[in-house]
Parts: structure tokens; C-alpha cells; sequence
């Protein structure tokens, strides 16, 4: 054989290479089509029949000599096929969440884009009250009223300063004056405060209409979007008038974070670094590790399993859930006494965590903080925000539930005296 012939094959092997590249790119898309179709019409991932059918057919096009070698490439092929579609599967599976409670069981939806087809996932085919605030951009509650058959925009301001007595009897105002009946609906376009605040007034108007949730902010999609509680806070108290109300459903869209400040999505993740510390040790790991931008969805999504599995134990928050207040009962005391709002309600809890865990696990705690740029000490008068816990809901008869971590993703719920805790976060802090 002459190294001309033999340059000429390899020539001839790397074009049909490049064309067996392009090929397969379209067979993998036309599978993507075709695990859809399955997924929606139940069928099977796997059709042996079909798989025999083709083999057969398509050995009948090739040589005899190299039937046997194209019969093991084909069918290399389809079980590759076969298994991007089992992913494909589960991969769908685990954006659509649900929260069995019963009767009021609801289906979080997680992927990017979704809230354009917020129709397609709530009943938004009746009147609609959207309800934002003034830092999300306008065009999420438009994109929504577009997609409404009747819908109508209510923003307020930012802040927690609009979880308050006027702005609910507002948006109670605005719903009698649209002719809201109990077949039409609230969707909350916005953070905590806005789906806290949209929440608790579907709950109460005409005792309970239907409400949805697209929450924008980190913090909202992996925490308050989800577990029904809604409420407003009355003078300093945080949250200390509501209702658990669940949602009737809920989207998690992280193309919405892209318009977040940083700080932001650092306020989120405080919650998330909660949810890790007490109940999963390698979404932590994650967290240390891993890019954040990179793993955002994997992190929402962990983050939503925690808290559905917590809230399906105990919806109203009589044992287990208490273990979502971590770093709560501080936080919220640093939150109450900074009137200015000069720290966020994640930076609030971050801080909080710090005296609840041992010292092995602050010292990784304080690591993954400074990590996320999160605060890991206070600067304020750390004797106010104290002075404000006996104010908390957590308090019973002088004693609160205080969420304890001893090991990473193991947490438990002590009770203790005020005056102890005040004495144990005094020790932490001024060290």
C-alpha cells in the first residue's frame, strides 16, 4: 500500500468524522423532542421492539463483512440515546417540586424563562391583582399582566416598611374595588416582603383567595416563596400578625436574579447556608467549593427539597420546622433594632448563626461567610437587638426555642431561658 493511498483514507476518515459530529448533534436534539413527547404521554424511555426494528432494517444497508461492527456501533448509539433521555427525565423532574400537603399540595416550578409562561402554570384566565415593588424591574409584573386575562398592577415600595398595616388594608382596598370574588386570584411578583405581604392579604380577603408566588430574589426562591407563611410586621416586631397560607403554586425562574446587586444574592445565600448547616452537609460543600454562579440552580434546588420535606412534617410550625428558624432569633432582634435598614434580613441571620453552632462549626461558618461576603460579626450595640428578643414569636413564658448545630447538616432544638441566650450570644461576641 502506497503512503499516498494511506493519507487519502485518513483524509476521507476525518471529513466523515466531521459529518458523523454534525450528525449526531441532530440526533441528540431529535431526541430531546422525543423524550419530551414521552414524558408528557407517559411512555417508556426504553422500546426494545422499536430498537430491533431498526437495527434490522438498517444492517440491510451495510456490507456483510462489517455488519457485525456496524450492529455494535448503532446500538452504542441508541443506549447513549437512551441515556441522555433518562437524564433529560430526571432532569425535568427535579424543576418540578411538589409539596404534598394534601388538599393544599402545590407544585413549585424551577427553570430558567418560566416566568413567560406563567400561564401555562397558574390559572391566570380571571381577574388578577399582580403585586411588586418598586426594586423589581417593572417589566416582570408586565410580562405577567400580559399573559392575565384581566390583570391589574400594584406596586409598593421597597422595604420592609411596606409589611405593614397600610399596605395590606391597601391592597384589601384595591381587590373590592377591582370586584375580586373567590374565583380570582393574587400573583406576588417580588421578594419576601412583597410575597409576604401578597400572601397574607389573599389569605384574609373574602377569607382566602387564590394566590401564586414568582418570587425574584435569591432569598425569596430558596426560603419565603415557599411553606406559607405570610404576615406583617406591627412598630418592630417582625411578621407578628399573619396566617399559614399556602400558595397555589410557585415559580423559580434564576433568569430573575440576573438583575440583582450582588449584595443581594448574598442575602440569599444566607439562607441557603442555613439550610446546609441543618440539614444537608454537601449542599455546604457546594457552597465552600464550587462556584456559586455555576451551581445556582443545583443550590436552589437542594435548597426547595430541605425546606418541602420540613414543611410537609409540619406545616404550622409546631416541632421539626423550627429548625428553619437557625440564626433567626438574633437575626431577627439585629434586624428590629437597626431602624435604618443598614443591614439585610440574610446579613441579619448570618450574624445570627455565629453563637448557635460549636466551635468547630463557626470556625467553617465564619470560612463560608467571609466566602459569600457575608457579615460574621456585629458592629452595632449588640445589648439592643437583645432587649428586642423577648418580643419574638419563639418566645414562650420567658423560654425560646433556639435551633443549636453540633455538626454540619445535624441540628437540634433547645429551649432555653432569655437571659441564657442573651448571656450566650454576649460571650461569643465580645470575646
Amino acid at each position: 500500500m502506497t503512503k499516498d493511498l494511506f493519507d487519502k483514507a485518513r483524509e476521507e476518515i476525518n471529513e466523515i468524522d466531521i459529518k458523523m459530529a454534525e450528525l449526531f448533534v441532530r440526533r441528540m436534539r431529535e431526541a430531546e423532542i422525543i423524550s419530551a413527547y414521552k414524558r408528557e404521554n407517559g411512555l417508556p424511555v426504553f422500546d426494545k421492539k422499536r430498537e430491533e426494528e431498526v437495527i434490522a432494517r438498517n444492517s440491510e444497508l451495510v456490507d456483510e463483512d462489517v455488519s457485525k461492527e456496524y450492529v455494535r456501533f448503532i446500538q452504542g448509539v441508541m443506549d447513549i440515546s437512551k441515556d441522555y433521555q433518562t437524564r433529560l427525565g430526571e432532569k425535568e423532574s427535579d424543576r418540578i417540586i411538589k409539596v404534598n400537603l394534601g388538599k393544599r399540595s402545590y407544585d413549585i416550578h424551577v427553570g430558567k424563562g418560566l416566568i413567560y409562561e406563567a400561564n401555562k402554570i397558574f390559572d391566570l384566565n380571571r381577574r388578577v391583582l399582580i403585586v411588586s415593588d418598586t426594586g423589581v424591574p417593572a417589566e416582570y409584573a408586565e410580562k405577567v399582566k400580559k399573559l392575565c386575562l384581566n390583570g391589574e398592577i400594584i406596586t409598593v415600595n421597597q422595604g420592609e416598611a411596606s409589611k405593614s398595616a397600610e399596605s395590606f388594608k391597601y391592597l384589601c382596598e384595591r381587590m373590592l374595588e377591582m370586584g375580586l370574588t373567590r374565583s380570582d386570584c393574587v400573583v406576588a411578583v417580588g421578594g419576601g416582603v412583597v410575597g409576604d405581604l401578597a400572601g397574607f392579604a389573599a389569605s384574609a380577603y373574602m377569607r382566602g383567595i387564590d394566590f401564586y408566588n414568582i418570587p425574584t430574589t435569591l432569598l425569596s426562591q430558596v426560603d419565603s416563596s415557599i411553606g406559607g407563611k405570610t404576615a406583617i410586621n406591627l412598630g418592630r416586631v417582625k411578621n407578628i400578625i399573619g396566617a399559614f397560607y399556602q400558595p397555589k403554586g410557585v415559580i423559580i425562574d434564576p433568569d430573575l436574579l440576573k438583575t440583582l446587586p450582588e449584595r443581594q444574592i448574598h442575602n440569599g445565600l444566607a439562607e441557603v447556608v442555613k439550610m446546609a448547616l441543618t440539614s444537608d452537609e454537601e449542599l455546604l460543600d457546594i457552597i465552600e467549593n464550587g462556584s456559586i454562579e455555576e451551581n445556582i440552580e443545583e443550590i436552589i434546588i437542594r435548597s426547595l427539597k430541605i425546606k418541602k420535606a420540613i414543611v410537609e412534617d409540619d406545616e404550622r410550625e409546631v416541632e421539626k420546622r423550627r429548625i428553619l428558624n437557625f440564626g433567626h432569633t438574633l437575626g431577627h432582634g439585629i434586624e428590629a433594632s437597626s431602624n435604618n435598614g443598614e443591614l439585610y434580613h440574610g446579613e441579619c441571620v448570618a450574624i445570627g448563626m455565629i453563637p448557635v453552632c460549636s466551635n468547630e462549626v463557626r470556625s467553617r461558618l465564619v470560612s463560608v461567610l467571609k466566602k459569600i461576603g457575608l457579615p460574621y460579626e456585629y458592629k452595632g450595640n449588640i445589648e439592643d437587638a437583645l432587649k428586642l428578643i423577648s418580643h419574638d414569636k419563639k418566645c414562650e413564658g420567658g423560654q425560646i426555642n433556639v435551633v443549636f448545630v453540633e455538626k454540619p447538616g445535624i441540628s437540634k432544638i433547645e429551649k432555653m431561658d432569655v437571659d441564657a441566650f442573651c448571656s450566650l450570644v454576649l460571650r461569643v461576641f465580645k470575646k
